[in-house]
């Protein structure tokens, strides 16, 4: 891409792709707000880029995202570093997100994963771990879904092989889920 304007235009164009996927986020709001009204928390976990979109997104919840509301209950799994950093040395990488959902997890929450390639070892196992306590999984993809593809309840997958492009499209869909929980669980809007 040669200027800001090229690249605008191609994020357009993937935007334009990503219509289709109205009615599997519509889904996936759906299914998040009825287990967040039963009394669940939604939890959010990613790598790298990924890890910083999990941790913004909960942030919005647990804050505001549009308006002053009481807080929905939300925690990205990467911001705990003592957890982080103990789990990776004591049982490896790959289960530093299964183990916390392990710990705190319940059968009315929810879990977000985000991995713009979705091989990531560490997401692939949290989605197991939700699956064994009966946790919806809704999981951001992008590419063609990778070894994750077809493992959560929903998959929302950006067809782009940009990673930049796949985690802005990521972000934007989870300000989107945010708007939307917002205006399903709280008194006003």
């Amino acid at each position: 891409m040669k200027n800001f304007k090229e690249y605008c235009f191609r994020q357009t164009e993937i935007v334009a792709l990503s219509k289709s996927l109205n009615l599997v986020i519509e889904e996936a709001v759906d299914q998040i707000a009825s287990r967040m009204k039963l009394g669940g928390k939604l939890l959010f976990c990613g790598n790298g880029g990924s890890a910083a979109e999990a941790q913004h997104l909960a942030a919005e919840l647990m804050g505001r995202f549009n308006y002053d509301r009481s807080p929905l209950p939300s925690l990205a799994l990467t911001v705990d570093t003592s957890a982080l950093t103990a789990i990776s040395n004591d049982y490896g990488y790959e289960h530093v997100f299964s183990r916390q959902l392990n710990g705190i997890a319940s059968a009315n929450d929810a879990l977000v994963s985000l991995s713009a390639s979705g091989n990531s070892t560490s997401i692939i196992n949290a989605i197991g771990a939700a699956k064994e306590q009966n946790i919806l999984t809704v999981t951001l993809l992008g590419g063609d879904g990778g070894e994750a593809r077809g493992l959560s309840d929903i998959d929302i997958i950006i067809e782009s092989t940009e990673t930049y492009f796949i985690q802005e499209l990521h972000l934007m869909i989870g300000h989107y889920i945010c708007y939307q929980l917002e205006k399903k669980l709280c008194d006003r809007l």
